[in-house]
């Protein structure tokens, strides 16, 4: 009779459990999954994006729908013009005022330019080699690719995913006969893999690799390259260069002091933390003219 108590009230108390949860659902995001969870799927099965991941993302970038980018300009996922974009476009304030965002005729098309940013962006090209199931990966990969600046942004949709068990969505997806996962896939196009340092992302330079083209495969400008990697515009990309594409940081988030090795030169260790490099200069109180010895030991915060 003790162990049927027992039985019983564990029973209760995950019931009750499963009430409170379901009773803390945002009624306007279980609405709106409910809306965009075929579309978010059928996006998965044509480009291999987890259904989660782009509900998600939809939910937390256009407040279930609500937002005004998202009502007036069918935007859910906060997608910037870029320079590829040739459709309509609409200024909003985000990071800074009246910047160019992209506008859709419906909310399906927001859903498919979406899936095709992130298939065509090098930059998020190493998501693909994860498994289609891993939200949380994928999540962390968005972030650390730059998608959003806010530092929870990964944090958020895991969150988000597992309130509301969109989980279940991928499961959908991959149910679709003609799904096919197949790596060895080839393009005649092979992106840059992408890199993290002091929290910025950077590739590796190939042989023919230049500024332009680099810019045109990230959808950003040449001159924002140069300027950010502390370089001239005649300067010609050697394979194996770090080519950042953000501004580097003002000092190190990780590393005190390093100390110079043969062929070390002061931009080749601001490339090598993503650190500016008049404030590496600025660090370690020196000139322009400086050159560092082998033994050197220069500080990075």
């Amino acid at each position: 009779m003790r162990y049927f108590r027992l039985v019983l009230v564990s029973v209760l108390l995950l019931t009750c459990t499963v009430m409170v949860q379901a009773q803390y659902r945002n009624p306007k995001y279980v609405a709106y999954v409910k809306q965009y969870c075929d579309l978010a799927v059928e996006q998965m099965k044509e480009y291999k994006i987890p259904a989660s991941i782009t509900l998600s993302q939809g939910l937390l970038e256009s407040g279930a729908g609500l937002s005004s980018l998202a009502k007036e300009s069918n935007n859910h996922f906060g997608i910037k013009c870029g320079m590829r974009w040739n459709g309509s476009t609409v200024l909003h304030d985000d990071d800074a005022r009246n910047e160019c965002f992209r506008a859709y005729n419906h909310p399906g098309a927001s859903y498919e330019d979406h899936s095709k940013f992130l298939t065509s962006g090098a930059r998020y090209a190493f998501l693909f080699r994860l498994d289609i199931t891993d939200y949380k990966g994928w999540a962390k990969g968005l972030k650390q690719a730059g998608y959003a600046t806010d530092p929870s942004y990964a944090n958020r949709l895991i969150t988000i995913i597992e309130d509301y068990e969109l989980y279940k969505y991928d499961k959908e997806g991959l149910s679709n006969k003609k799904y096919t996962h197949d790596k060895k896939e080839k393009t005649s196009f092979v992106p840059h893999k992408t890199y993290i340092a002091n929290g910025l992302v950077y590739i590796i330079a190939r042989r023919g690799d230049s500024f332009e083209s680099i810019a045109d495969e990230f959808d950003t400008y040449s001159k924002k390259l140069i300027k950010d990697n502390d370089l001239h515009k005649d300067y010609t990309l050697a394979e194996g260069d770090i080519v950042y594409l953000h501004t580097k940081n003002k000092h190190s988030s990780t590393r005190t002091v390093h100390v110079v090795r043969e062929d070390d030169s002061m931009h080749s260790i601001s490339q090598l933390y993503g650190i500016r490099l008049k404030n590496l200069y600025k660090l370690n109180v020196k000139s322009g003219e400086y050159v560092p010895q082998v033994g050197d030991l220069i500080w990075l915060r």
